[in-house]
């Protein structure tokens, strides 16, 4: 997990100021008696947080099994708790005693603050709410833990709706820090500040946001999740291929397909009916394997049965079914490769060349000029000299890894190569006189391949005069350090290119999945869009920059908060990535958001320049 930058937002500039939850007040309800109203997971994990902070809670659910089974879970949580020494038996005792549960929603009438987790269905949040105006005090304040339905909506069918507000938890609530405290334009200041009070006091880290569906971290998250799943049912890449990209490739703690079998399919469903049904994006539209998959009950792991097959219903388990990949199952005999031509003298190039020689090969590393390349490798030293002082490898091994390195200042270098990869500049001319080179000085049957991103690999093979023998294989920065490579067929690609390829990615203990060649290939195409969305936020003045990124990185689990990863990844590229996918599929919610192209036209290009959507200090 990476470190979170604590760098300022910018001032003196258009970007909103972060904003910032109204502060402890004094005069806020201390909220001592919590009544939660639904006892699933989330309703349970919530009841368990509050009891443990020394609230009186009672949890509340029609279901009288429901009810037995969240004691039960309390129970067994804190005997967890008492073993792994995180409590005292005493301290135990007390939570229990503090917890009780019912099935009469009229055991709610002392409660200083009410948590509804009922199923996300308007008709029944509505029953739940008018029937609480009868029971509970004048004060009281309702809250929902929707993530899917408008706050507002509920709030105006209430008969007090300055004291109706979102508190949304994000699953499992013991565990997670963030909670999205939601205000309608009806939620009074007390109200919001009460319940912030209550967070902070509970140990979570609360992040303001209005009423709109999916709020911050699911209303990027969703997204995303979504795209996925149509990226799968075009079959564009497999679920196992989808899910290992997005967590090799980003550090997320799940893959997407995955992620939406543990929320449930279902659940997922309705919350993009909600938000396609405000946003009107096609990006928001149901995937219709959404529908199929919940329509079958195969709901997820709840079901046992999602996008992949689970031990049992409620399982964590996968296990192997109809889709699941054969192991060793190569679609054809490889080439032989022992020799490696590396074109580039960038940091990506000398990546590349340090994970081949790592591996054994005999690498070639070409650049425009011997100084150039010259330079590349004595980049490549400091890099093992690093490795030497961590105690990663042995001073022996890494002078023998420099060894195979042998620079060049001219292309003609490559003639013996088996496999000449290209790491020079993303830009389409250069790569297609690059291979144009390559095909006049490699050797009759080697493998041709491009680093590229985002550009057309087929466009790289045309280029020459054997477009079978052409691959993309992207790597990801730093090379190094990176698992992942994309593995991108053409539709000209020959069997044993393929294969040969995925075998040598195994050689340098990379992880290899295949896609086919189109723009993003697996992972910028689900990155940048919901990075473009995290943009558009900010635009319309939905959420400040800290509170996006502190929502993605504490509910969503991702390494940085997405303005943290634009200003790393840098503005320029970020946009120039936006503008291919925008261009290959012409997708209105794909353009890149304005707020981008203004940075980039002022040279505020992330941390390279000192300034992107934050300020850096000056090295």
């Amino acid at each position: 997990m990476a470190t979170p930058v604590s760098d300022p937002s910018l001032s003196g500039s258009s970007l909103p100021t972060p904003s910032s939850l109204p502060s402890p007040s004094p005069s806020a309800s201390p909220l001592k008696t919590v009544a939660v109203v639904g006892l699933g997971t989330m309703g349970t994990g919530i009841a368990e947080i509050l009891a443990k902070a020394g609230r009186e809670v009672v949890g509340i659910d029609i279901d009288e099994a429901a009810a037995v089974r969240a004691a039960a879970a309390l129970e067994s949580s804190t005997a967890r708790a008492v073993r792994r020494g995180r409590l005292t038996e005493q301290e135990r005792d007390d939570t229990l005693a503090r917890f009780r549960t019912s099935t009469d929603l009229r055991t709610a009438a002392d409660a200083d603050l009410v948590i509804e987790v009922a199923p996300e269905s308007y008709d029944i949040k509505h029953q739940i709410f008018r029937e609480l105006d009868g029971i509970v005090r004048p004060e009281t304040i309702l809250a929902t833990g929707t993530n899917a339905l408008s706050v507002t909506r509920l709030a105006a069918d209430s008969a007090r709706p300055e004291r109706v507000l979102g508190l949304h938890f994000f699953n499992p609530a013991p565990a997670m820090k963030l909670v999205e405290v939601v205000s309608s334009v009806l939620t009074a200041p007390t109200a919001v500040a009460a319940v912030t009070d209550l967070a902070l006091e509970l140990g979570k880290e609360p992040v303001a946001v209005g009423d709109r569906p999916g709020f911050v971290a699911d209303g990027l998250l969703f997204g995303y999740l979504n795209q996925a799943a149509a990226m799968y049912e075009a079959k564009y890449a497999s679920r196992e291929d989808i899910d290992a990209a997005m967590r090799l490739g980003c550090g997320l703690p799940m893959g997407p397909l995955a992620l939406l079998d543990l929320i449930g399919v279902d659940t997922a469903r309705t919350v993009l009916e909600a938000m396609y049904a405000e946003s009107h994006d096609r990006l928001h539209a149901p995937s219709p394997i959404l529908k199929q998959l919940s329509e079958a009950g195969l709901t997820g792991r709840k079901a046992g049965r999602g996008f992949y097959t689970y031990d049992a219903p409620g399982g964590s388990t996968v296990v192997r079914d109809a889709l699941t990949p054969l192991e060793d199952a190569s679609s054809a005999p490889g080439r032989t490769v022992r020799s490696v031509g590396v074109a580039g003298s960038g940091t990506m190039a000398s990546g590349i060349a340090e994970v081949f020689a790592k591996a054994g090969y005999e690498v070639v590393l070409a650049a425009r000029s011997e100084e150039k390349a010259q330079a590349a490798r004595a980049r490549i030293g400091k890099s093992l000299s690093r490795s030497v002082d961590k105690g990663r490898m042995t001073a022996e091994a890494a002078a023998e890894t420099l060894e195979r390195i042998t620079p060049a200042g001219s292309y003609d270098a490559f003639a013996d190569v088996d496999l000449a990869l290209e790491a020079v500049a993303e830009d389409l001319e250069i790569k297609r006189q690059l291979f144009a080179t390559f095909d006049k000085v490699c050797k009759p049957g080697a493998i041709l391949a491009t680093t590229t991103s985002s550009l057309p690999v087929v466009a790289c093979a045309r280029a020459t005069s054997r477009p079978q023998d052409v691959v993309g294989m992207h790597f990801f920065n730093p090379a190094p350090a990176m698992k992942l490579v994309e593995v991108v067929r053409t539709v000209l690609t020959a069997d044993d290119v393929h294969a040969t390829v995925r075998e040598v990615c195994a050689k340098v203990r990379k992880h290899p999945v295949d896609c086919g060649d189109r723009a993003g290939f697996i992972v910028n195409a689900l990155l940048f869009p919901y990075l473009n969305n995290a943009i558009k936020m900010v635009e319309e003045h939905y959420a400040t920059l800290d509170d996006i990124d502190a929502a993605m990185r504490l509910g969503g689990g991702y390494p940085m908060g997405p303005f943290e990863l634009l200003d790393v990844v840098g503005l320029d590229v970020s946009l120039a990535i936006e503008k291919v996918l925008h261009r290959e599929f012409r997708d209105p919610g794909l353009a890149p958001a304005p707020l981008l192209e203004h940075l980039v036209a002022a040279g505020c290009l992330g941390r390279k320049t000192g300034r992107g959507f934050r300020e850096y200090a000056r090295r």
